[in-house]
């Protein structure tokens, strides 16, 4: 796993949680939570310090059983993990049915107001949008931004419309001025090339990551399975979903989605065997 990039800790969790808790309606142990993330590498007080921050946050609550501790769900958390679920394996890393409707965003914010101005063009960006000119932002699809913007306290400097394109526009060209393939793409091919060799091999006790249980290929499987959901779905947050119509011929998406569904499936059925082994689960009690 050469040149992998450093995962948070907090996108570990919310992976964890997404495998292991979300549609179960119970609470995960504290102890087999930080078992598993010292296994990632992740040492128990970052763990710790992980799960009283998302507390603290609203994405994660407390049940006490006996003198053991244990974390569930909130609202919150479930919406994002219910979000997370659709990107990865709904809507997919790959644009084919787009109808050809763009979400076109503008606004004008006072010379003073640079925070907000930087706080909107970071929402947007992770929203799929690219700058098409300075004030005027774009999205492939169409794109819902009214929570966002009322979140920024924007709305009153906000205008949004759907568009579509005149005929004989080079739209292709417009996205290539508008967003950062090359960026993207580079994501895309270090993902392949970081896990591709998984598809066609299991974890032993021998090429395990030492920090994944040596000895113990199905904790390796489970700890390999995490990091590559959360690796995947940071890589396609990041991605706009442009059509891949007009997108270059070789554009990397497709393969590295059929890595990532390659190796997720043949990582599973040892994970698996793992959780139910390793994992410490209660029913969830409902909150007063």
């Amino acid at each position: 796993m050469t040149g992998e990039e450093s995962l948070r800790p907090q996108s570990l969790m919310l992976t964890f949680l997404g495998d292991q808790v979300l549609g179960r309606d119970v609470c995960v142990y504290s102890g087999s939570v930080i078992d598993v993330f010292s296994r990632a590498g992740i040492g128990e007080q970052a763990t710790r310090s992980t799960l009283t921050r998302m507390v603290n946050r609203d994405l994660l609550r407390r049940q006490r059983e006996g003198r053991r501790m244990y974390f569930g769900l909130t609202e919150r958390s479930e919406a994002v993990l219910r979000d997370g679920e659709r990107r990865i394996w709904q809507t997919g890393a790959v644009n084919r049915h787009w109808d050809g409707t763009w979400t076109l965003l503008g606004f004008s914010l006072p010379e003073s107001w640079q925070r907000q101005r930087h706080d909107l063009r970071s929402q947007l960006t992770w929203s799929g949008f690219g700058p098409l000119f300075n004030g005027l932002w774009i999205a492939p699809g169409e794109v819902d931004v009214s929570a966002l913007v009322a979140e920024l306290g924007l709305s009153a400097h906000v205008k949004v419309f759907r568009a579509h394109a005149d005929t004989g526009m080079d739209i292709g060209q417009m996205i290539e001025e508008t967003w950062e393939l090359s960026d993207l793409a580079g994501h895309y091919e270090a993902f392949v090339r970081r896990w591709q060799p998984w598809e066609d091999d299991l974890p032993d006790a021998d090429d395990a990551p030492p920090a994944s249980g040596r000895g113990d290929p199905h904790l390796a499987a489970l700890v390999l399975r995490l990091r590559l959901q959360t690796e995947w779905l940071r890589i396609v947050r990041r991605d706009p979903r442009l059509p891949v119509k007009h997108l270059p011929d070789d554009w990397p998406a497709d393969q590295a989605e059929k890595t990532f569904r390659a190796v997720h499936d043949r990582l599973s059925p040892l994970a698996r065997d793992a959780s139910e082994r390793l994992l410490d689960l209660v029913p969830a009690r409902p909150q007063a």
